[in-house]
């Protein structure tokens, strides 16, 4: 779906980028780190968000703070819009220049700058791979949790700017409880630290945790100061298959009743594992025919006989749901196995059909209710969905399938179906976004969640930081 500038963008203030500030932009980011050509504007068009395409008019590449504060001092003059972007794993089409204008793509910005082991944090830029930072400060004995699916292509930065999460968020918090400081650059081209480089900090508004979350509305992140924890030397994983998916469900809260605190607990519908095994061709899992879904659990610290006790006293209250038998990965193979299974199952859905995730999220003993009303709803609207997610955070992963649906069904109807999911996910006590934002798609149910005086708030907010709203325009609001 190409829309290069659709009748929703047309009625803007924002200006093209002419030759002549495109020569200043080249002036000051270099000629090899600005682009006009049809793969790279292609390239930072799209991310991972249904099969949206919106096409910029230029890429930019900076390499530092100074030629950020430049070109969004620039911009901000011209009122060229501008689109900050990382990996493009983004699930909401935050990244995606929905007024054309500039893409700033942060790849450059790709140094850790230091690691301080004394007081475990760690300094670094928005363009590092999380993986990359995961496995060096893993070399120190450091461990920075947040893991979404995404990790091994995915940017810091963007990890920020929409709150990621993952699997070990569950234990140990979202990225918002590991951000200490930022570097920014404000869209008139002033510079800021936005906090301390302290575990305790009483001092003034908390800009820090604004920035966190903000979808790059708000500045350009340029450096990031990330508190960090020892990395635990054992962990335990089990597989527990369920003959009903409300069962599964329903599991989750009870573990946590038990006194258990996994460092993941991930939910798998059927129809999700079956597709990630074929996607995959090498994972070997037996999946019997009953088996309707699995919770992936488990656990980790560093004293093996507690780790044992717990997984103890989890299969005690898998004993009374409609379980089948535990596997217990006692290898390391069969836990890169399993790990692959699930972080490949958004990959599979991908290569099975056009859809539209919807990042749900409840308290997590509502989890079998909000199972339940999104296959009722589906039936109603005549859609089918795929399941998996953060089961120990209730955030579940709701991928509606296009399949066979005609363009009028899956553009007229299937929205109000999603509507519905989410005034459902309100009754139930969860909000719009666990991990992904609201980006670009999720923008038309705030309303849902949000009234007049909330929504004038967070646009007030934005005006302050950018009163020429040319920064990530079109998301959210």
């Amino acid at each position: 779906m190409i829309d290069t500038m659709s009748a929703e963008h047309k009625n803007t203030t924002f200006q093209p980028i002419t030759p002549s500030i495109a020569a200043e932009m080249r002036r000051l980011v270099g000629e090899e780190h600005f682009f006009t050509t049809d793969a790279v504007l292609h390239d930072c068009g799209h991310d991972e968000t249904e099969d949206l395409l919106f096409l910029p008019e230029a890429v930019v590449q900076p390499g530092n703070t100074a030629e950020v504060s430049a070109l969004m001092a620039l911009c901000t003059q011209e009122r060229i819009p501008v689109t900050v972007r990382g990996g493009g794993s983004g699930l909401a089409g935050g990244a995606l220049p929905v007024y054309g204008g500039l893409v700033m793509h942060m790849k450059r910005f790709d140094r850790i700058l230091d690691i301080d082991e004394r007081n475990a944090q760690v300094r670094v830029e928005p363009g590092v791979v999380t993986e990359v930072l995961q496995q060096a400060v893993r070399e120190k004995g450091l461990f920075y949790p947040p893991d979404p699916s995404s990790r091994g292509w995915s940017f810091i930065g963007g990890n920020v700017g929409t709150n990621a999460g993952g699997p070990k968020a569950v234990k140990y918090g979202v990225v918002k409880d590991h951000v200490l400081n930022l570097e920014v650059v404000l869209p008139t081209g002033e510079v800021v630290w936005t906090g301390a480089n302290t575990l305790k900090n009483s001092t003034g508004y908390n800009l820090t945790q604004l920035m966190v979350g903000s979808e790059g509305t708000l500045g350009v992140v340029t450096q990031i100061v990330l508190k960090l924890q020892p990395h635990p030397t054992h962990n335990l994983l089990l597989l527990a298959p369920f003959f009903s998916a409300d069962s599964a469900c329903a599991a989750v809260a009870a573990i946590f009743q038990a006194g258990v605190t996994p460092s993941a607990l991930e939910f798998m519908e059927r129809n999700a594992i079956d597709w990630v095994l074929r996607y995959l061709g090498d994972v070997a899992i037996p999946v019997a025919d009953a088996v309707q879904a699995h919770l992936l659990i488990e656990v980790d610290g560093f004293h093996p006989d507690s780790l044992y006790a717990d997984c103890a006293k989890i299969q005690e209250v898998l004993d009374h749901f409609d379980c089948g038998e535990v596997l217990f990965a006692d290898d390391e193979a069969t836990k890169v196995d399993l790990w692959r299974m699930r972080r490949n199952v958004a990959h599979a859905v991908k290569n099975n059909s056009v859809y539209k995730e919807e990042d749900t999220v409840v308290p997590r003993a509502e989890l079998p209710r909000l199972l339940q009303g999104v296959k009722a709803i589906g039936a109603q609207y005549g859609f089918e969905s795929v399941c998996y997610g953060h089961a120990g955070d209730g955030n579940l992963h709701v991928n509606i399938l296009r399949g066979d649906l005609t363009e009028q069904h899956w553009l007229a109807e299937v929205p109000k179906g999603i509507r519905e999911i989410f005034e459902l996910v309100k009754s139930l006590g969860g909000t719009l976004s666990g991990e992904h934002g609201v980006g670009y798609v999720q923008k038309p149910y705030m309303d849902v969640f949000f009234g007049e005086t909330e929504m004038r708030l967070m646009r007030g907010i934005k005006a302050v930081f950018d009163p020429a709203g040319i920064l990530n325009p079109g998301k959210v609001f």
